[in-house]
């Protein structure tokens, strides 16, 4: 996906926009990390304030996986700082997409991994490690299943029932 955008992928693939089968999060998401152009199959996490799940997923390999972590929305915390991004970052995950906060923003422009946050905050999350994994989730308008494929890049994330090619 390197050198398709996803509104080249849009474009190419009307039927399945139509269908629903692929979709686009509503543009509410800052750009952090090296990589800004970042794919893979979806894993999903749902936390509130807690980060002890996501902290775990991160210590696994990640092989090319995007982990989409939906974190209520969150603003009063960050749910993701720069040591498990470090971390996913050298055990191969492609991008995390929180529907929350991060912080350690320097620390995570620093690293070749794509993010997608709503914003940075100082305050960090409890670890105690609450939280749902592989459940379906909603949001940024959009549902995003465990197992979907997961496009991104500056003009926006899509997500798809099945791997894309254009």
């Amino acid at each position: 996906m390197a050198f398709v955008t996803t509104a080249e992928v849009c474009d190419a693939n009307q039927d399945l926009i139509r269908s629903g089968q692929l979709r686009a999060l509503q543009p509410c998401f800052q750009i952090y990390g090296r990589r800004q152009i970042f794919s893979g199959p979806v894993v999903t996490v749902k936390v509130f304030e807690d980060n002890g799940l996501i902290r775990q997923f991160l210590e696994e390999k990640g092989n090319g996986r995007v982990l989409v972590v939906d974190g209520g929305g969150s603003l009063r915390c960050a749910i993701l700082g720069g040591n498990p991004v470090v971390q996913a970052q050298n055990n191969g995950w492609a991008g995390i997409i929180v529907n929350g906060c991060i912080r350690d923003v320097d620390e995570i422009n620093g690293c070749d991994i794509g993010v997608r946050a709503l914003a940075s905050h100082p305050i960090k999350a409890s670890k105690k490690g609450l939280g749902e994994q592989r459940v379906p989730l909603s949001i940024a308008g959009t549902r995003i299943c465990d197992g979907e494929w997961l496009y991104a890049d500056t003009d926006g994330i899509l997500v798809s029932h099945i791997e894309l090619s254009v």
